[in-house]
């Protein structure tokens, strides 16, 4: 009996065993890590010009491309984000549209009601109310999202359109009509105030490489290919706390040095709580390089002004900073971009 133990035991043993090395062969490949050269922070403008160049992804995907990369959102990549909404928590990534004017928010969003019940007549059986909105959306007020023809360099836009395809009634090419299906991908906030142990990073705070790569390593997580990242800056609980300051003439946000590693990830979607460039962009005589280098050279759309102090908060509470991303911009045929309320669902 005890050697028919011993032989059982042994038996169980090896099927473990067998199981184990039949799932290592059948669990994938682990991503080879990302390569990028880094850059130095003291960036020229004849350094911009030359990123230009070695970041393109022009031609990738066919020269009538107007997607950028947004092609890298694919079938497979929708459903491996589905996936991650186990929770059931949805978070808007939009700031309440601003009404009052301010140093930050030049053009206010603009409302009308057009019809009201009229006190003095009988209720009818039937009733209704309306209203029209106004909004000038591009900027550091309102929560948008940049069409790939929102920024030219030297007279062309994203695959080498040029600036004659935009006309008084908008862009021909690369208009943001053509994400009128939405966005659906893995979402990420790169939270990092919390990385550095403060609120809020203040006024023309740099984020680098070193800061992206960092928070990696605390958040558990590497970012893939068709992932879309938030930068939160905490540029809306600065203001909250301290009031409007001018977020065009001085914000925190990405250095141009990091654009190297933005695209070596392959990343769908970029966004921020303000307009993702640091302000003033520390490269002398170049106004926002992250702009001109994510959407006109990689194709890269910007999620500006989100507000990401409710996704950040939820998101430690919780103890993972990925999430299912679902957003969906007007569908205005020749529009340079459009008013957004992404949501974050956990």
């Amino acid at each position: 009996m005890k050697a028919t133990h011993l032989g059982l035991g042994m038996a169980c043993t090896l099927l473990v065993a067998a199981c184990a090395a039949q799932e290592q062969e059948t669990e994938p490949a682990a991503e080879p890590a990302p390569t990028y050269s880094p850059e130095s922070r003291d960036l020229t403008q004849a350094d911009i010009e030359r990123l230009m160049e070695e970041l393109s992804n022009w031609g990738r995907w066919g020269d009538d491309d107007q997607l950028g990369t947004a092609n890298l959102i694919t079938p497979e990549k929708r459903l491996e984000a589905l996936a991650l909404a186990t929770e059931g928590i949805s978070v808007s990534l939009a700031h309440p549209l601003i009404i009052e004017q301010a140093v930050d928010v030049p053009f206010p969003f603009e409302r009308a009601i057009l019809r009201l019940p009229d006190p003095d007549e009988e209720p009818a059986f039937r009733g209704g109310v309306s209203d029209r909105y106004e909004i000038s959306y591009h900027g550091y007020s309102h929560s948008h999202i940049d069409a790939l023809c929102h920024i030219l360099y030297k007279g062309k836009m994203y695959n080498g359109y040029s600036q004659d395809t935009v006309t008084g009634e908008g862009c021909t090419r690369s208009s943001i009509f053509n994400l009128r299906g939405g966005i659906v991908t893995r979402g990420i906030v790169f939270d990092i105030p919390r990385l550095k142990g403060v609120q809020y990073l203040e006024p023309g705070t740099p984020i680098y490489t070193e800061d992206l790569e960092a928070f990696e390593e605390m958040a558990g997580l590497r970012v893939r290919s068709g992932d879309a990242i938030f930068i939160r800056t905490g540029r809306w609980a600065r203001r909250a706390e301290l009031g409007p300051w001018n977020v065009s003439q001085n914000a925190a946000g990405l250095h141009a040095s990091t654009m190297p590693w933005v695209r070596s990830r392959d990343i769908s979607f970029i966004g921020s709580d303000a307009a993702l460039d640091v302000v003033p962009s520390q490269v002398e005589g170049v106004d926002l390089p992250v702009h001109t280098l994510t959407i006109v050279a990689m194709g890269l759309d910007i999620f500006d002004n989100q507000d990401l102090e409710a996704v950040a908060e939820t998101a430690a509470d919780l103890g993972r900073w990925e999430f299912l991303l679902v957003a969906g911009p007007l569908a205005v045929e020749t529009g340079t971009g459009s008013p957004i309320n992404a949501l974050a669902i956990f």
